[in-house]
């Protein structure tokens, strides 16, 4: 590409998971900042498959992907990417695989002497298994954005739970509840944003908190000691490395009443909404939307 030429950004978004809207919502917002940034930018809209728009992306100098969930986030789109050499934003096959697995990343918190909730998967057939006391938290283990998620505090409310969550998967994760507050950490090119805590209006920040203006207040940086503030987002950025992941991500923590720190997930593709955690996080330490939009871009083509 000449020196002179506008960056060609393909902008990827849509797809058919469940969170198709939010990826909508992300794909134009990047858009409108890859526009505004001067680069020649087009909307890429996945349907299903990635077919019909490989010439299309091999035109681009860089994709951005903007999916959430489905094949967009658990390594599928990246792999098909990889295929054709084509350079994308995030990370790729493996660790989106891996993230996307929230048994299995919680599995790499554990060995890395992270703290994780208690946690059991399962399927319909065993349901008789189910060894984690009441209350505990009950969500497919591989969806985004608590698409499936119910808190069951007493057993008669464990059919229902069971029943939401086999709707979006096959492997249910049964978690043990943990009252206490709700922060992420981003982390961008290997270094880790200010601290963002999210007060719900809900009893957790389900999806109508998280993508509906006003359901969730949010304080960013955390209101939290500098000592806990650098052990979380050090360890944060200890996972980001673990995991694989690359470029990009955020990652959700829920601190106890004593101050002690449990790994959620791991999100390879997080939203870029106008209400969404990353941007909030960026904004914090003085960087704009299209500061953010350029630095992912810049960090996928090193």
């Amino acid at each position: 590409m000449k020196s002179n030429s506008p960056l060609k950004v393909g902008v990827l978004y849509g797809g058919n998971s469940e969170e198709r809207d939010v990826s909508m919502q992300t794909g134009k917002a990047v858009m409108k900042a890859c526009q505004s940034l001067g680069y020649k930018a087009i909307e890429l809209e996945l349907q299903v498959s990635l077919s019909p728009l490989i010439e299309a992306i091999k035109k681009m100098d860089v994709i951005f992907i903007a999916l959430h969930g489905g094949s967009g986030e658990n390594g599928q789109i990246q792999s098909e990417l990889k295929k054709i050499d084509a350079i994308y934003t995030g990370s790729g096959p493996e660790s989106s695989a891996l993230c996307m697995d929230k048994s299995a990343s919680k599995n790499i918190a554990k060995s890395n002497s992270i703290n994780t909730a208690d946690w059991e998967t399962i399927t319909e057939n065993d349901l008789a298994l189910i060894k984690i006391q009441c209350p505990f938290v009950v969500k497919p283990n591989d969806q985004g954005s608590t698409v499936g998620l119910s808190i069951v505090h007493k057993e008669s409310e464990l059919q229902a739970a069971l029943d939401i969550a086999f709707k979006f998967g096959d492997e249910i994760m049964v978690e043990s509840y943990i009252d206490g507050r709700e922060l992420t950490v981003a982390i961008i090119d290997g270094k880790a944003m200010p601290i963002v805590e999210i007060i719900p209006s809900h009893e957790l920040y389900d999806y109508e908190c998280k993508y509906t203006a006003g359901m969730s207040e949010y304080e960013c940086p955390a209101n939290l000691s500098q000592n806990l503030s650098l052990q979380i987002q050090k360890d944060a950025v200890r996972l980001f490395e673990a995991l694989g992941c690359e470029g990009y991500g955020r990652i959700d923590f829920l601190l106890d009443q004593n101050e002690k720190y449990y790994f959620l997930e791991m999100n390879t593709l997080p939203g870029m909404t106008s209400t969404s955690l990353v941007p909030k996080a960026v904004a914090a330490r003085g960087d704009s939307f299209l500061d953010l939009v350029r630095q992912i871009i810049e960090t996928a083509m090193k």
